[in-house]
């Protein structure tokens, strides 16, 4: 009998099928998954906040998570969109939730369409299309604000908060009947208190890093750093949407995360070295934060 599939997971299958490299990260209760490589593929996902970012590819273990936020539309970061959504459908589950920019929003609906006439089945998702600034409810304890990058294409990035409400001061070691008679009396006994817990920008230049200053205190930021050895052009990287470790050597001091996951590095580079030359010319003050996803 075959093995049922749901919303939690189809691991029976997955060592058979889920054939794409996947790295995996823990940190204070949240897990990183995913695999990131300019130009290849990027795909994230936090299977406990039930969340991904980027489409490049989709692990078989991704099918189960119901909402992704896409960063832009190049191939590398949204190839697999179709194949996701496809997915799920043949799987009997509930249509995907994909954030997008609103830039994309009418070409990607036209590719779902043309893939649907291709596969001869229905492409059903709930696109969103989101712009800087702007904030989403994803449940009672995590919202999504969108800020702006800077690629050669349209792109965002996105902040996912934890909210708690938080007995306001002058309320605070009043006995529970008390408070609860001050709630059904429309007294307002709370403030919403938010952390921001993960951020993650696509492809973008240090522009993208700047735009605002959550980002530096999300307590894990996901980032690119595309290019690091010192004969590359600064100048020329930033013109084509990228960023330099000496764009994050110069911002060292600003950087609050607790970890900070600097990925999605250029093929040219063999792994061994990119490790050894960047965390040689990492500051004390990140070394012990950094993660190189290679």
């Amino acid at each position: 009998m075959d093995s049922p599939l749901t919303e939690q997971g189809i691991s029976d299958l997955e060592p058979v099928v889920n054939n794409l490299p996947l790295r995996v990260l823990e940190h204070k209760g949240l897990t990183i998954e995913g695999y990131s490589r300019a130009a290849v593929q990027s795909y994230w996902r936090i299977p406990e906040l039930k969340i991904g970012f980027d489409m490049g590819g989709t692990p078989w273990s991704f099918m189960g998570t119901p909402t992704f936020f896409l960063s832009h539309a190049h191939l590398d970061h949204m190839a697999a969109l179709p194949a996701f959504v496809a997915r799920r459908r043949m799987m009997k589950m509930e249509p995907p939730t994909i954030y997008l920019p609103a830039q994309v929003k009418e070409d990607v609906e036209r590719l779902l369409r043309a893939w649907q006439k291709l596969d001869r089945g229905r492409m059903a998702c709930d696109l969103i299309p989101v712009l800087p600034g702007e904030e989403y409810e994803l449940s009672r304890e995590h919202v999504v604000s969108i800020v702006e990058t800077k690629h050669t294409v349209p792109s965002v990035g996105y902040i996912i908060w934890d909210r708690r409400k938080k007995l306001k001061p002058e309320y605070q070691g009043l006995p529970g009947n008390q408070i609860r008679d001050l709630r059904l009396s429309g007294t307002e006994v709370t403030n919403e208190v938010r952390v921001p817990l993960v951020a993650y920008l696509g492809d973008t230049s240090p522009a993208g890093l700047d735009s605002c200053d959550d980002i530096y205190k999300a307590k894990i930021l996901i980032t690119e750093m595309t290019f690091f050895r010192p004969e590359h052009s600064v100048k020329k990287i930033h013109k084509f949407g990228h960023t330099h470790l000496d764009d994050i050597l110069a911002r060292a001091d600003r950087f609050e995360n607790e970890l900070i996951i600097l990925c999605h590095f250029s093929t040219r580079y063999h792994t061994s070295h990119l490790k050894k030359a960047v965390m040689r010319k990492l500051p004390a003050s990140l070394k012990d934060r950094v993660h190189l996803w290679i």
